[in-house]
C-alpha cells in the first residue's frame, strides 16, 4: 500500500458484501456492527477512488493492472453474443438436432416479457433505474442486513454488476481455470467488476443491459437465458410467463441447484412467493393480483421441456446425427465450438426416404430381435457430391442396452463381420480394368483347389511353406453350369469362379479396386489379426489370401452404399456427404474441409460394372425378393453371404440411389444365424437353414425403395430410368484378355439359379455365397 492509504483492502473483505455465500457467518453484536459501519464508511470512500479515481487511496498499482482487462472486458460485453445452440435441420429445413453447452436462445430487448422485467427488477435490484452500474446504498443495505442476521442474507450487486460476473464466467470463461478466475474472492477481481459495470452503464441503455443479463443468467438443467427457463420449465414462449411464472424464474436465477423446482419445490414455491411480495411491494402488481397469482401451483411442465442435446433422443435420425458429427470432425470442425457458435448445420437427409427405410428394416429385423442388427444406408450419387440420404438400423440410438439401444453407429462404422459374395464385383472390376468383358465365359468347377493362394483349412492339400493351399466349393446343389460369362457369374454368385477369376486378377488388385471404389476403410483400419499392423487391404494383399473374394473383411454399410454411388456415378467417387452447408448466426457460411470427387475408374468399366450387376434383380440371387415387392425398374445388385452365415447384405443401385443393407450378429460372440421362414427374422443357431443375402437384406432393400402394400417407397415417385449400354471394350473385353469370349448377347442366356436353401458349410473349405 502507498505512505497515504487510509484503508487496506486486505484488512475488508469487500466481496462478502457482495457475493452470498462469500464470507461465511457474521457474528452478531452492537460492538460488531459499529465497528462494521464504521469501516463500509471508510470502503464506500474507497470504492469511489477507486473505480472512479484509480490513482488515488493507495489503490494505484491495484488499479492500473485492473485498467486494461476492465476496457477490454467492457468492450467485449458489447460485442460479442453469448453461447447459442446450434441447430442440425434436414434437406426441408425442419430441425432435426440440436447442440449445445448451454440452451440459450436471444431474445431483443424489446421483446422480453414486461412481468420478467419487473420480477427480475424487484428482487434483485430495485434501484435498477437510479443507479449508475455501483449501488453503494444497497451495499450498506446488505452489510446491515448480514450483521443483523448473522449469516449472508444478501447481496449488494447490480444487476449490471451480475451481468458483468455473469458474462466472465459463462460466456468470456471456456475453461474449468478461467471460470475459477472469474469467480475468485479478491478485491481486485470486485474492482474490475464494478469498473466494468460503470463502463457499461456509459455504454448501453438500461433495457440493454437488463436484455442481456436476461439472456445469459443460468436457471439450471443447462439452461441459459429467459426463453430458455421459460421453455425449460414451463414448456411456453418467454411472452407468455404468467407474473407466478415469471416470479419462480426470477426467484431461482442466483440458485439454480440449491432451488430447483422439480427436486425442491416446497422450497421453490416459498421463494416464488417472496418474489411476488416484492413486486406488490414495489408497485410493480396490485396486492390482490399478488395474492392470487400466490394461491397459483408452481405449474411446472411435466418433464423439462428443452431439446435433446446430440443425438440421443432425437428418435430414428439418430444414427444419421452422429455420422454428421463424425464427419465433421474429420471435416476438420471443431465440435467444441460448434456447441456454442450457434451454427446451422444444413444436411442431405431426406426424412420420407429415412422412414421408408425404418420401417423396412423393422419389418424383417424387429428392434427387439435378440442377437440380430440389420443396418441400411442409402446414397443420392452427384457429380458435385454423394448426398447420405438416409441411415437407420432396427436398433434405436440410444444409451438403454435394456430396450436394445446402441450408440454405436450400425449403418455407418466398420462392424467386425463381412459382406460375403458382394466383393465379388470387385473381383469383376478388377478383371474388366485388365482387359476382360462383361460376356466373356469364365470357368465355374464344383470345387477348385488353388495353385496361387495359401492359407486354406484343414481339409486343403498342403502347400509351401508349411501353409496349406487355399480350396474352395460351391454349395451343395447349386447344380451351376461348367461355364457362365462375368454377368452370369455376377447374378448367381458361384465361389470356385471368382476364386479362379481372382488367380488372374491378383488379390492386391482386388483390393485396391475396393478401396477406390469406396471401401476406404480397407485403406486406413488395421487388421486386427495382424501382428505387424497392417491396414485389412495390405495385409490380404500382402499375405495374398484368395478368400478376399468372398468377404470376409469388416464391412461398413454406408461404404457399400457408396460403392453403388460410385458406379451409378460412372466411376466418380465422392466421400459419402451428409451435409450440405453450414452458416453461421449472421449467415456467413464456414467452410467444411471434405475430400474432393475424383474419377476412380474409367466411365466405361463402371458403366459395364453396372450392366454386369443387373441380372440380380431378374435371374439372380435377389429375384425372388424383386419379385415378392414388385420391383420392375433396371437395376444393379449383388447379395452376399459370408462363410459361416453370421452375416448377410445386400448392394443395389439405380442411376437416381444407390442403397446398402447389411443383417449380422451384433453379440460381442457373434454365431451362426438360421433363417426360420417365412416372415420370421432370422435367429442365431446351430444347424437349420442358413440366412443370405436375397432374404432379409434384399427383401429390406426392395421394400424400402418399391414400398408394400399401400405405403410408398422412396423411388415410386422417381421416374424409370434406363442403364446405360457398354462400351464394346468392355462388352467382349480385348486381345490381352486372360478369360474365353462368348459371341451369344448377355440376355440370351438364362443360367439356372442356386438353391435358396443352404447347407452349413465345412470349417476347412469356403463356400459362401450370394
Amino acid at each position: 500500500m502507498g505512505k497515504h492509504s487510509l484503508v487496506d483492502p486486505s484488512e475488508l473483505d469487500i466481496t462478502a458484501i457482495f457475493d452470498e455465500g462469500g464470507a461465511g457467518p457474521v457474528v452478531p453484536g452492537r460492538a460488531r456492527l459499529l465497528t462494521r459501519l464504521t469501516a463500509l464508511c471508510a470502503l464506500g470512500g474507497l470504492l469511489l477512488a477507486a473505480v472512479l479515481f484509480p490513482t488515488a487511496a493507495g489503490l494505484g498499482s491495484l488499479s492500473n493492472r485492473a485498467s486494461d482487462a476492465v476496457v477490454a472486458t467492457a468492450a467485449e460485453l458489447i460485442a460479442k453474443d453469448p453461447p447459442l445452440v446450434t441447430t442440425m435441420i434436414d434437406s426441408s429445413g425442419a430441425p432435426l438436432a440440436h447442440l449445445y453447452d448451454q440452451y440459450r436462445v436471444l431474445v431483443p430487448p424489446e421483446r422480453i416479457s414486461p412481468v420478467m422485467k419487473a420480477a427480475i427488477v424487484a428482487i434483485e435490484d430495485h434501484r435498477f433505474y437510479e443507479h449508475d452500474g455501483v449501488d453503494l446504498f444497497a451495499i450498506g443495505r446488505a452489510l446491515v442486513a448480514n450483521e443483523a442476521e448473522g449469516r449472508i442474507s444478501q447481496g449488494g450487486s447490480t444487476l449490471t454488476q451480475q451481468y458483468v460476473k455473469n458474462y466472465l464466467v459463462h460466456v468470456a470463461a471456456s475453461t474449468k481455470l478461467e471460470r475459477e478466475k472469474a469467480l475468485e474472492q479478491s478485491p481486485a477481481r470486485k474492482l474490475r467488476e464494478l469498473r466494468a459495470a460503470m463502463h457499461l452503464e456509459n455504454a448501453l441503455s438500461k433495457d440493454e443491459i437488463l436484455g442481456r443479463y436476461l439472456n445469459t443468467v443460468p436457471f439450471g438443467h443447462s439452461s441459459y437465458g429467459i426463453a430458455a427457463g421459460a421453455r425449460t420449465f414451463f414448456d411456453v414462449p418467454q411472452e407468455q410467463l404468467t407474473v407466478a411464472q415469471a416470479a419462480l424464474l426470477a426467484g431461482i436465477v442466483n440458485e439454480p441447484s440449491a432451488l430447483n423446482p422439480y427436486r425442491f419445490p416446497e422450497r421453490a414455491l416459498d421463494r416464488r412467493n417472496v418474489v411476488i411480495d416484492e413486486m406488490a411491494g414495489q408497485n410493480r402488481i396490485t396486492r390482490a393480483v399478488a395474492e392470487e397469482e400466490k394461491r397459483k401451483p408452481l405449474g411446472l411442465a411435466p418433464e423439462m421441456a428443452r431439446p435433446a442435446n446430440g443425438c440421443v433422443g432425437v428418435g430414428d435420425a439418430g444414427f444419421f446425427c452422429d455420422y454428421v458429427l463424425k464427419y465433421l470432425t474429420g471435416a476438420g470442425i471443431d465440435l467444441a465450438g460448434l456447441r456454442r457458435g450457434g451454427y446451422t448445420i444444413k444436411t442431405t437427409l431426406d426424412r420420407e426416404a429415412l422412414a421408408s427405410a425404418k420401417a423396412a428394416v423393422d419389418a424383417h429385423v424387429p428392434p427387439d430381435t435378440d442377437q440380430v442388427a440389420s443396418a441400411m444406408a442409402i446414397v443420392k450419387p452427384g457429380k458435385d457430391k454423394h448426398r447420405v440420404v438416409a441411415l437407420t438400423a432396427n436398433r434405436r440410438y440410444g444409451l438403454d442396452k435394456q430396450k436394445n439401444e446402441t450408440t454405436l453407429g450400425l449403418p455407418y462404422a466398420m462392424q467386425n463381420l463381412g459382406a460375403g459374395s458382394i466383393y465379388k464385383l470387385f473381383t469383376a472390376a478388377a478383371a474388366l480394368e485388365k482387359g476382360a468383358g462383361v460376356n466373356d465365359m469364365i470357368d465355374v468347377p464344383d470345387s477348385h483347389v488353388s495353385e496361387v493362394f495359401l492359407g486354406g483349412g484343414a481339409s486343403c492339400p498342403q502347400g509351401a511353406e508349411g501353409l496349406r493351399k487355399y480350396c474352395v466349393q460351391n454349395n451343395t446343389g447349386s447344380n451351376y453350369p461348367e461355364k457362365l460369362s462375368l454377368q452370369d457369374a455376377l447374378a448367381v454368385s458361384p465361389n470356385t469362379a471368382f476364386v479362379k477369376l481372382l488367380e488372374k486378377t491378383s488379390v492386391s488388385a482386388a483390393v485396391d479396386m475396393a478401396v477406390r471404389l469406396g471401401l476406404r476403410s480397407l485403406g486406413t483400419t488395421v487388421a486386427a489379426e495382424d501382428a505387424k499392423k497392417r491396414t485389412i487391404g495390405k495385409f490380404f494383399a500382402e499375405q495374398n489370401f484368395g478368400s478376399f473374394t468372398l468377404g470376409p473383411t469388416p464391412t461398413s454399410t454406408l461404404e457399400l452404399a457408396n460403392v453403388g454411388a460410385t458406379l451409378a456415378n460412372e466411376g466418380t467417387w465422392c466421400p459419402p456427404s451428409p451435409v450440405e452447408q453450414i452458416v453461421d448466426r449472421f449467415g456467413a457460411v464456414l467452410p467444411v474441409r471434405e475430400q474432393p470427387c475424383g474419377q476412380v475408374v474409367e466411365p466405361g468399366l463402371a458403366r459395364a460394372m453396372t450392366v454386369a450387376m443387373s441380372k440380380d434383380s431378374t435371374s439372380g440371387t435377389a429375384a425372388t425378393a424383386a419379385k415378392t415387392y414388385g420391383w420392375d425398374r433396371p437395376m444393379a445388385g449383388k447379395t452376399g453371404t459370408t462363410q459361416e452365415h453370421k452375416s448377410a447384405g445386400f448392394l443395389g443401385y439405380t442411376p437416381q440411389l444407390a442403397g446398402a443393407v447389411f443383417t449380422f450378429d451384433d453379440s460381442p460372440a457373434p454365431s451362426t444365424l438360421c433363417d426360420p421362414g417365412g416372415d420370421a427374422p432370422p435367429r442365431p443357431c446351430s444347424s437349420g437353414t442358413y440366412i443370405y443375402g436375397g432374404k432379409q437384406p434384399a427383401r429390406t432393400w426392395y421394400q424400402a425403395m418399391n414400398g408394400v402394400g399401400d405405403a410408398p417407397g422412396i423411388m415410386t415417385d422417381l421416374p424409370r430410368v434406363d442403364l446405360p449400354t457398354v462400351d464394346s471394350r468392355y462388352a467382349d473385353g480385348n486381345a490381352g484378355g486372360s478369360v474365353q469370349r462368348r459371341s451369344v448377347a448377355p440376355t440370351s442366356s438364362k443360367p439356372k439359379p442356386p438353391k435358396t436353401t443352404k447347407p452349413k458349410p465345412r470349417p476347412s473349405t469356403s463356400r459362401s455365397g450370394g
